[in-house]
């Protein structure tokens, strides 16, 4: 490479670099200036009262003002957002510059403060782009994590409090069970299963969309291997996916089932923990997780099986598309009659 090359690609870096540092800090600029723009409305229109004291028409008055005084086309709809933003995170250190109003704009419209803190965290630290926001909660992203919460288990005692899903500054103690959803939903294969169709096609679509679906997964996850062989001195196996996760420092094993949950499936699964166990983990390796993806299950199964003693075997469903927010509603409540039962 001449030293022409070498000076393009040297400054096309800089430029890059500096781009990229000027969008974020103008970004992080209005994002304050929006919160600010709300504490005032907030706080010198509405003298700090959560329902305003004055009509939309006002509103819509202050908004035309001020379109005409710093030329930028403000709207109605627009100061109720930034008044919206001061009151969902009322002390600005809240704030993550990373994301743009954009990403704040969706948040906004989610009611669960839990949540919104879980989507503005993980949207900031995963670097979400805000398609992927909107997928994640339209899809109950975190109502899944914290509905597979609810039901008992070694991972998580059943007398600790339901206080939803992991934060992002927690990971150093986060166990197994705090990445586990139920259901996965799996509406990027675009599927419409035929009669027929088999386990190693639902393997291959799942393998065709592997970023969407390690997306799904959460974070930290990384694929390894499908159909992985494991060989005793008398037999081989071999495992439909195999991933490992850098903050649990654990391989993943996972296996797919087209139909219901079986107690064999379950006693699979164990054997194969076991000897991945025996046969393949890494020294320093935490203990290894198993995960059978199926169709159905039944809870009850679940409950007396050896997955009620083992901390890392879990069942979990998938779905093929989006659920209704009336789907997750059922969802959430029937993991919380599932944890009142067992507790009962």
């Amino acid at each position: 490479m001449d030293s022409t090359h070498l000076l393009i690609r040297d400054i096309t870096a800089i430029w890059t670099k500096a781009r990229a540092q000027a969008f974020t800090l103008v970004n992080r600029a209005m994002i304050d200036a929006y919160w600010e723009i709300g504490r005032r409305i907030v706080q010198e229109e509405q003298n700090g009262q959560k329902k305003a004291q004055y009509g939309g028409s006002q509103l819509k008055t202050l908004a035309e003002k001020l379109t005409r005084e710093i030329d930028k086309n403000l709207d109605e709809r627009e100061l109720r957002r930034m008044r919206q933003l001061f009151f969902a995170f009322p002390t600005r250190e809240t704030l993550r510059p990373e994301l743009t109003w954009s990403h704040y704009k969706l948040l906004l419209r989610i009611e669960n403060d839990s949540a919104r803190s879980y989507y503005l965290a993980e949207a900031a630290d995963q670097t979400w782009s805000i398609r992927l926001l909107e997928r994640n909660i339209q899809s109950g992203y975190y109502e899944r994590i914290v509905t597979s919460q609810t039901l008992p288990s070694p991972a998580r005692s059943s007398n600790a409090p339901l206080t939803g899903a992991p934060a992002a500054d927690t990971q150093s103690t986060m166990s197994p069970g705090d990445f586990i959803k139920d259901p996965y939903i799996l509406d990027f294969l675009g599927l419409d299963i035929p009669a027929g169709f088999s386990e190693s096609q639902l393997e291959s679509a799942i393998l065709s969309n592997i970023h969407q679906f390690l997306l799904e997964l959460g974070k930290g996850f990384a694929f390894v291997a499908r159909q992985y062989c494991i060989k005793t001195d008398t037999r081989q196996y071999y495992i439909d996916l195999v991933f490992y996760n850098f903050i649990l420092k654990a391989f993943i094993l996972l296996e797919l089932k087209l139909g219901s949950l079986s107690h064999q499936d379950i006693g699979q699964m164990d054997m194969y923990v076991r000897m991945f166990e025996a046969l393949k983990k890494i020294p320093g390796d935490n203990p290894t997780i198993g995960i059978i993806l199926c169709a159905e299950k039944d809870d009850t199964l679940v409950k007396y099986s050896v997955m009620e003693e083992n901390k890392h075997l879990f069942a979990s469903r998938y779905k093929f598309v989006l659920p209704s927010e009336e789907e997750l509603s059922r969802e959430i409540q029937k993991g919380k009659l599932r944890f009142i039962d067992a507790n009962s």
